[in-house]
């Protein structure tokens, strides 16, 4: 019994030292923020959703803004590489009321493995949403009907109109895509 309390204190010492992070959850979609202790550096904040939970979601932004909604996988290229656009009319055009919000379409047992690492090594400063529904011919037409549910894949709307655009934008025509929701 004694060494079984010692192999026990030791364990548990070496897990609180390997296990140095502190995660956050909620009820309503998780919300996940993995923050190490140390540092207090924050890797990333995001929540995950399935549809009707980031459709009740977005129902409660400020109808004042204008929204770039993305949507994403660290697994695809062409959106890869169109991501730092995105972060650029964020900051950009913050003061405008936009506000852009990244849809990962990573799958769910990929967070630690491909999409955290992601958030941290690209630093994204946008909201980040994982959207983990699998019943995408569901969800992909309340999107958009003329969706196939391709990626890359942007939704732009404000109180007054909302364009879908399943392509791949470059800054100028992401841009010049904005603008016309500006008028």
């Amino acid at each position: 019994m004694r060494y079984f309390i010692i192999i026990l204190l030791a364990t548990l010492s070496f897990v609180s030292k390997a296990q140095s992070v502190k995660i956050t959850q909620s009820t309503k979609g998780e919300y996940i923020s993995v923050e190490p202790i140390e540092n207090k550096s924050i890797i990333k904040q995001f929540k995950i959703f399935n549809y009707k939970q980031f459709e009740d979601y977005l129902k409660t932004k400020d109808k004042s803004k204008t929204y770039v909604i993305n949507f994403w996988a660290t697994w695809c290229a062409p959106c890869v590489k169109e991501l730092p656009y995105f972060e650029k009319i964020n900051t950009d055009y913050a003061s405008e009321n936009v506000e852009v919000i990244l849809v990962s379409l990573d799958f769910p047992k990929q967070i630690d493995t491909r999409l955290k690492p992601f958030l941290k090594d690209n630093k994204l400063q946008s909201e980040v949403v994982l959207l983990n529904d699998v019943d995408a011919n569901t969800w992909i037409p309340k999107v958009n009907k003329d969706w196939s549910g391709a990626i890359p894949a942007t939704l732009i709307y404000n109180s007054e109109k909302s364009e879908f655009y399943e392509q791949s934008f470059d800054y100028n025509d992401l841009e010049n895509t904005l603008k016309t929701f500006l008028k």
